[in-house]
């Protein structure tokens, strides 16, 4: 009788385990589906970005209500400093970031979402629905203050037949930290010797004072200070292609590095993307600017999001993940009916791959 009450007694402690175990699996499932379905991440940077992150959210969120995203509207710079510090789990940079930031910084990662461009704008009386067209040696020394009237001799001879008036130039330029600064400014370096040398590129620069310069913050600020300036000239990201319109700005062609004029279209764009996409590297941070190719727009770039492989907990990181891996998706973001309102390119299949590759080690 004491073997069969012992055996009794062993047979119902282990059924008591296992309800006990399956109780704790089932409570921890709940745990995780709660804590999943109250996900809270937070976008900020670019301003060229920001309104394609307004087209996604809503999108996105509507599919999955247990989580926001919260975006704003702070330049690439901030969105670099934000990732990096663990502030914002997104970053959103129309730059990568340097060699040395990363050697500082190793746990982040560089995530093309897709493909931009940004345009040359001006506000001339009587000459805003003429395309212009400037090179970069000319917007170099424009922004240098050595070519500093619409009528200089080096804006004609670009400019043939055309009228031009004999005013003083306002360059307008980016005072916050900017991706558009850093890809305006590889532009500048990369077609003009003397700038590479005196100024460089970066989403912050020591820009050559310039009498009567202006300085704007974001996007919106460039498109006022332009608008409401004449005789400005400005760089603007593509995305605010509407804003720019409605402001009656002219927008330039530019020279590319074969020596054309071209204006940024799907076609422009798109072969400048692709003649430098096979030299993509595995973390992604390449420079898109002066392609080589005859029909190649020479200012384009891949829209990063910066965000560091090291999240709060796994819940952040499984929502992240599912966001940017919907985001970069031909059917999710990079789906015409996004990226066609900010007048962006999707990601070619082979650099949709490598972000996939890259956000999957987001944990």
């Amino acid at each position: 009788m004491q073997k069969e009450a012992r055996e009794m007694l062993l047979r119902r402690t282990v059924l008591l385990g296992a309800a006990g175990g399956a109780a704790a699996s089932a409570l921890a499932l709940v745990s995780r589906t709660a804590l999943a379905a109250n996900i809270t991440l937070l976008e900020t940077g670019s301003t060229l970005l920001y309104p394609l992150f307004n087209l996604w959210v809503p999108k996105y969120t509507a599919k999955n209500p247990g989580v926001r995203i919260t975006t704003t509207s702070s330049g690439s710079g901030t969105g670099i400093a934000q990732a990096i510090s663990g502030v914002a789990q997104i970053g959103a940079s129309d730059a990568y970031m340097s060699d040395p930031q990363m050697k500082r910084n190793p746990d982040i990662l560089n995530i093309p979402l897709a493909i931009s461009a940004q345009t040359v704008n001006y506000n001339v009386p009587g000459l805003n629905k003429t395309n212009l067209k400037f090179s970069g040696p000319v917007l170099a020394g424009i922004y240098s203050g050595k070519i500093t009237r619409w009528d200089d001799p080096a804006i004609a001879k670009l400019n043939p037949g055309v009228s031009l008036p004999t005013r003083v130039i306002t360059p307008v330029h980016r005072t916050d930290g900017s991706g558009d600064t850093f890809i305006f400014s590889q532009y500048l370096a990369f077609s003009t010797p003397a700038w590479a040398k005196s100024v460089g590129y970066g989403t912050t620069i020591s820009w050559p004072p310039v009498h009567g310069g202006i300085g704007a913050i974001g996007n919106p600020g460039m498109v006022e200070a332009s608008g409401h300036t004449p005789f400005s000239i400005a760089y603007i990201g593509v995305s605010f292609h509407a804003q720019v319109a409605e402001a009656g700005l002219g927008t330039a062609l530019l020279e590319n590095r074969a020596g054309n004029f071209v204006l940024p279209t799907p076609k422009t764009v798109g072969a400048a993307a692709a003649a430098i996409e096979a030299k993509t590297p595995p973390d992604e941070r390449i420079s898109l600017i002066f392609a080589p190719g005859a029909d190649s727009y020479p200012i384009i770039n891949y829209e990063y999001a910066i965000v560091s492989t090291k999240q709060a907990n796994p819940h952040v990181a499984a929502v992240l993940r599912d966001f940017l891996s919907w985001a970069v998706g031909p059917e999710g973001g990079n789906a015409p009916e996004f990226l066609d309102a900010v007048r962006f390119l999707p990601l070619p299949a082979k650099i949709a791959a490598l972000s996939k590759q890259q956000i999957a080690k987001i944990r």
